[in-house]
């Protein structure tokens, strides 16, 4: 594994995300922002936005599967919220638990999240892109 994640002393824990990915791969993925559109192209979870946050989390999980990646080589992720408040945050961790839980996975490499006026096209409430490292 090319990615190992820590959580320097005197910053806090938080429970999604380590605050430090340290590389040691040699080739570097990027993935682009992936929206909640299922494979032809259809959005998922019009106006939901857990349902949107999973579907991004399995996008990036099929971006990165597809050049022999996984989410254990990805070293940052930045996540684009339309309209974020942090009232929204219970329905963007349950979009990643449902996301964790469908993947077998546990995806927790520094992340910004950031608020968004607007993605793509009105119906896309969330974009999220990954940076990965690999052998």
């Amino acid at each position: 594994m090319a990615i190992t994640l820590k959580n320097p002393t005197g910053l806090p824990e938080i429970d999604v995300y380590r605050q430090v990915s340290v590389a040691t791969g040699t080739k570097l993925v990027f993935v682009a922002g992936q929206v909640a559109w299922d494979a032809d192209g259809t959005t998922v979870g019009e106006g939901d936005l857990a349902a949107q946050v999973e579907r991004c989390y399995v996008n990036v999980a099929t971006a990165l599967a597809g050049v022999g990646a996984s989410f254990d080589d990805v070293a940052k992720l930045n996540v684009h919220v339309v309209d974020w408040t942090p009232d929204k945050m219970p329905l963007l961790l349950e979009g990643i638990s449902r996301a964790s839980a469908k993947l077998g996975i546990t995806p927790v490499p520094p992340a910004t999240m950031l608020g968004v006026a607007a993605l793509d096209i009105p119906e896309h409430l969330v974009e999220i892109e990954a940076t990965a490292v690999i052998d």
